[in-house]
């Protein structure tokens, strides 16, 4: 009971700390619905604040200007939302100098340090002179991660992931993978097919088990 109400005054202090970088991102979007320049410089600075007020801080900055974003999930050190069009769900695990995009983090799912979640794979447009243009918000897709995903150390992720599926680290993912299923390499690709281990499942721990494949 006392942890709980020691998080929740902590939680409280770093929402009140973090409502005036809110305010200019708020107002940002009302005078030109298009610049997230204010949002974007939050990001960063609040990125770099160290130790565990830094977490309190950028979670609680995420929580008033994401589209949702729980206060029990974690925002590790250097980890930067683009843009605002993100939510995280509870217990979300989020790991240094993550980079994340326009994606829907599902409950309990693991994003591992220096991953990259880009918001589809359709950021960039050609002009007709065949130059490459700058990324176009328009353009963006909302990935999405699925419950209890783990994404490995620098995945590259421009499509939705499947509940309880894993990424290998380093791993660049372009299609969608499905439900249970470890995929690796670059581009990824299936390795195999994930279920939950018996012993575990009384206690609520789910961890990985290789299982027969019909051919």
């Amino acid at each position: 009971m006392l942890k709980l109400a020691c998080k929740g005054t902590l939680n409280a202090v770093a929402l009140a700390a973090a409502w005036p970088c809110a305010l200019t991102v708020w107002l940002e979007g009302w005078l030109n619905p298009c610049r997230e320049d204010a949002f974007v410089f939050w990001a960063q600075l609040l990125s770099l604040a160290p130790g565990m007020p830094g977490m309190y801080l950028r979670r609680a900055f995420y929580a008033w200007t994401l589209e949702f974003c729980s206060l029990d999930s974690c925002v590790g050190f250097g980890a930067i939302f683009s843009n605002r069009q993100a939510v995280v769900e509870s217990r979300v695990y989020i790991g240094p100098f993550a980079l994340i995009g326009s994606a829907r983090l599902r409950r309990g799912c693991l994003i591992g340090s220096r991953a990259s979640l880009l918001s589809g794979g359709r950021l960039h447009a050609q002009s007709a002179s065949g130059d490459w243009l700058p990324t176009d918000p328009a353009l963006r897709q909302q990935i999405e991660i699925g419950e209890n995903a783990w994404l490995g150390e620098g995945a590259i992720v421009m499509a939705d992931i499947g509940p309880r599926a894993m990424v290998s680290a380093g791993a660049v993912v372009s299609t969608p993978v499905p439900e249970r299923v470890m995929v690796a390499g670059n581009p990824a690709r299936f390795v195999k097919r994930l279920a939950a281990d018996d012993s575990a499942a009384d206690s609520g721990v789910w961890r990985p088990q290789p299982v027969a494949v019909e051919a």
